[in-house]
């Protein structure tokens, strides 16, 4: 299992850089964000400036990784759904290979690729806010790639019940883009009015920038008991409704 797991994997990724566009996308897009909005906030990443937001600020990273896993999902539904359209899935169904082991492969392509945006996006954190950067980062980085992987769960979800390619990213973007704007990243969830603050709580992007922000500022991830239960939830619900609703063609 393992070592076909590793082939896909590798054949995965191979394919994936054979699109320029869509790597430069994923790879260097939150990178250039981070870096221009820490310019346009002044470069105060761990001080909060009460005349900028926090996105150009203390949150600037926490933004950045949301991006990230934003990218990865986008990519790994589309992707999914490509395949399916073009009868890949199928084969692949029907060679030895177990069908776990052909979709796992297309969750640690895109974790490996957010842990190098993430891995970049520090080295040029450092390089550009060099006495700012003072956070622990290997913590940060696990909350990182575990709440990716929790939207990347969802991910699934999204291919298995959108047929088409053509519109998977459009939706895609209309079931995350406003999650970020309820994440409690831009302000409080307390701060929300009473129905707003009831579907924040429903989201799990919510919960994946309460943990990040936490181990950004070295809390403990005991602290953070109900965000990671929180995402362990959405990761258990979408892989069962994934089994139930995934389409091989």
């Amino acid at each position: 299992m393992l070592r076909g797991l590793w082939k896909l994997t590798w054949l995965e990724i191979k394919i994936f850089l054979r699109e320029p566009l869509g790597a430069i996308g994923t790879l260097l897009f939150p990178i250039l964000i981070f870096i221009l909005l820490g310019k346009v906030g002044g470069g105060r990443i761990s001080a909060p400036d009460r005349n900028a937001p926090s996105v150009v600020g203390p949150d600037l990273p926490i933004f950045a990784s949301i991006l990230i896993a934003l990218s990865a999902v986008l990519s790994l539904a589309t992707i999914v759904a490509i395949y399916r359209e073009g009868g890949i899935l199928k084969r692949l169904r029907a060679t030895p290979m177990r069908r776990h082991t052909i979709l796992t492969a297309h969750v640690v392509v895109k974790l490996l690729f957010a842990l190098a945006t993430l891995l970049a996006l520090i080295a040029a954190g450092k390089r550009v806010f060099p006495a700012q950067l003072n956070a622990p980062m290997f913590s940060f980085s696990l909350a990182v790639l575990f709440s990716t992987l929790s939207i990347l769960s969802i991910g699934f979800v999204l291919a298995s019940l959108i047929p088409t390619a053509r519109f998977v990213q459009p939706v895609g973007a209309l079931l995350f883009y406003p999650m970020v704007a309820l994440s409690g990243l831009f302000f409080p969830v307390e701060a929300l009015p009473p129905t707003l603050r009831l579907i924040a709580r429903l989201l799990p992007l919510t919960y994946a920038v309460s943990l990040m922000r936490g181990t950004w500022r070295a809390e403990s991830w005991f602290a953070h008991g109900t965000d990671v239960a929180a995402l362990l939830l959405v990761i258990a619900v979408s892989v069962a409704a994934s089994a139930r609703f995934f389409r091989w063609e």
